[in-house]
């Protein structure tokens, strides 16, 4: 094994989702002999059943090949594959932290789309060296010479030299190894330096505890070494260390340049934080790495146990479960129809959605999710100003003086035929068109401003179906502006549930309020005494459905006689429903909750 850091090159391969970076790993894993034959599967680094299952890679994976090169040299490689989703661009991030280069793939047929855009601006903030890569160069519709083109116009990277490959039949891919050894350099470090490592992602072993995933920049970690992490100011002694091949394989040491894991007797979850800065504990290192930017998140929503005797165990999954995702952030909170639970932060909607998926399944935790819901600013008549992301937690309207909403910059690819559906569907979710840029002969790039909040259930959707499957999406965030935003309620019986509580604007505030009553009124069991749904905006009510009382047959068993002694029987059926309509509770399934919470966009 080399142990010359000039033999040694540090990459990522980053592009757009689905437009092949997992088949490719998959092919430099088989190129360099990594992994045997007979051990061979697709998307070999997308360890998670649910990667699998909805064909992205949603985790980071480290791996360490070797590999002969044609001139007689021997040299290492540490691939990070990454996930292309919006959602997970901060995974990406500190997979480039790990890195000297990245290699760009482009789809050819496809051509430059939205997270293309966003990685190459994310690597070059890395200050990474980018290798662009153009894959599927066999297919029919394929256009590579044009989607070179779009990549030197829109990213300003020279194509001349750009590998062409397919992916899927190893077609060429050596070149893209070529690539790496002539183009990435190799890690560079200061000689006698302390001990330096930076931990870009860590799991958790319910044997050996935390497990850290770091890139060592400066000295050598070896077992039986005692270590301190800067950040948090835990120490223990080095039990063993390791690389990813891509399973867990111990060695005797961690150098320079080497990427891989260290097991030590890290038992508590809140000792290892991404991003901290690995050094010995007896000779220190004095400047910890830079680490990264702090994640903050776009989504809230409140996570309880559809079992109440679960909350521990909740709470230790989702401590777990944040080893694994530094973005995922929550606290504890109550509700009166849910019991106790926890308000989570996400990045957005997928992250949300697959976090929840994983509970479920790494954990075995049965959940509910209240509606999804963003980050507001409150600006007060006193001067205060309060960051709310809880409806419950909204003061009185009297103390407003106005509310502030997160608005993203989006920018969308999309057909050239299709532009005008997507400005109505922009304006429909309360956005504004700022530019358009024509990236080719078919497609243009529009760039727009709308509120975070409209395009957090089904935007996504709601584009691929105007675009036919052909639209894309990246955003950034661009601040907050004032919104004319109200608190709506739903009532039951005159009493407010809070789980159903969300903030809307305005304008559609009566469709959502008559939206949620229709569908509380199907899944809402009939009562002794008729059930008001009410949508209430303040005390002005401005959507209603009734669920009818169930009604016994009070009058069967009164024959014949006069008329009078059945009007009494019914009027004091009528007295006892008045009267357990005022005393009375309404019972809401917990079935109910799940169906309503899942279904209103």
């Amino acid at each position: 094994m080399p142990r010359s850091l000039d033999r040694v090159r540090n990459f990522c391969i980053i592009a757009h989702i689905d437009h092949g970076k997992s088949t490719l790993a998959d092919r430099l894993l088989e190129l360099t002999g990594t992994i045997p034959n007979r051990e061979m599967k697709e998307q070999v680094l997308d360890a998670m059943d649910l990667e699998r299952e909805k064909g992205i890679t949603i985790k980071s994976h480290p791996v360490t090949m070797y590999y002969r090169a044609p001139d007689g040299e021997n040299y290492e490689l540490n691939l990070i594959d990454t996930p292309g989703h919006v959602d997970f661009s901060y995974e990406v991030s500190r997979s480039m932290s790990a890195c000297e280069g990245a290699v760009l793939l482009i789809d050819a047929t496809q051509g430059v789309e939205a997270q293309t855009v966003a990685n190459t601006y994310l690597a070059l903030d890395h200050n990474l060296e980018i290798i662009p890569v153009l894959n599927k160069v066999d297919l029919p519709s394929a256009k590579p010479d044009e989607v070179a083109r779009q990549v030197e116009e829109i990213l300003s990277l020279p194509m001349a030299d750009a590998p062409r490959i397919s992916a899927k039949t190893g077609w060429n891919v050596q070149a893209v190894l070529e690539a790496v050894l002539a183009r990435v350099p190799p890690p560079r470090t200061a000689k006698e330096a302390p001990l330096r490592a930076l931990i870009f992602d860590s799991s958790y072993d319910a044997y050996r505890g935390v497990v850290p995933y770091v890139r060592v920049m400066d000295g050598t970690i070896r077992p039986g070494d005692r270590i301190r992490l800067m950040g948090t100011g835990a120490e223990t002694e080095v039990k063993e260390v390791g690389i990813f091949r891509p399973k867990a394989e111990p060695c005797p040491a961690l150098e320079p340049g080497q990427v891989g894991y260290l097991i030590g007797t890290l038992k508590e979850v809140g000792d290892v934080r991404i991003g901290d800065t690995v050094t010995h504990a007896a000779k220190p290192s004095r400047e910890p790495l830079p680490g990264f930017r702090e994640v903050h998140p776009m989504v809230f929503s409140g996570l309880y146990p559809v079992d109440t005797a679960d909350l521990e165990k909740l709470k230790t999954s989702l401590e777990k479960l944040k080893l694994n995702d530094s973005a995922l952030t929550f606290q504890p909170e109550t509700s009166a129809a849910l019991g106790f639970g926890y308000r989570c932060g996400f990045l957005g909607l997928l992250h949300l959605e697959i976090v929840q998926e994983r509970l479920r399944r790494e954990f075995d935790t049965d959940l509910i999710s209240t509606y999804p819901a963003v980050m507001y600013q409150v600006y007060l008549k006193n001067g205060e100003v309060k960051e709310i992301h809880n409806p419950l937690h909204m003061p009185e309207p009297n103390q407003i003086e106005r509310i502030e909403e997160p608005i993203i910059r989006a920018f969308i690819l999309c057909p050239n035929e299709q532009v005008g559906d997507i400005c109505r569907l922009v304006r429909e979710r309360r956005g504004v068109v700022e530019r358009t840029d024509s990236l080719d002969t078919r497609r243009l790039m529009l760039t727009c401003k709308l509120p975070l909040n409209e395009i957090l259930v089904d935007f996504h959707d709601a584009l691929k179906n105007v675009t036919h499957g052909y639209g894309s999406m990246d955003y950034e965030n661009a601040g907050y502006e004032p919104s004319d935003l109200v608190k709506l309620d739903i009532l039951l019986n005159g009493e407010p549930v809070d789980a159903f509580s969300a903030i809307v604007h305005r304008d559609k505030a009566v469709a959502r309020g008559r939206q949620m009553c229709a569908a509380l009124k199907e899944v809402i069991p009939p009562h002794q005494f008729p059930v008001p749904i009410q949508a209430a905006i303040g005390r002005t009510i401005i959507a209603r459905e009734t669920i009818r009382a169930l009604r016994k047959d009070v009058t069967a068993k009164c024959y014949g006689g006069d008329i009078t002694r059945k009007r009494k029987l019914l009027e004091r059926q009528k007295e006892g429903k008045k009267r357990m309509k005022q005393f009375g509770q309404v019972h809401v399934p917990q079935e109910a909750f799940v169906s309503v919470l899942k279904s209103t966009p």
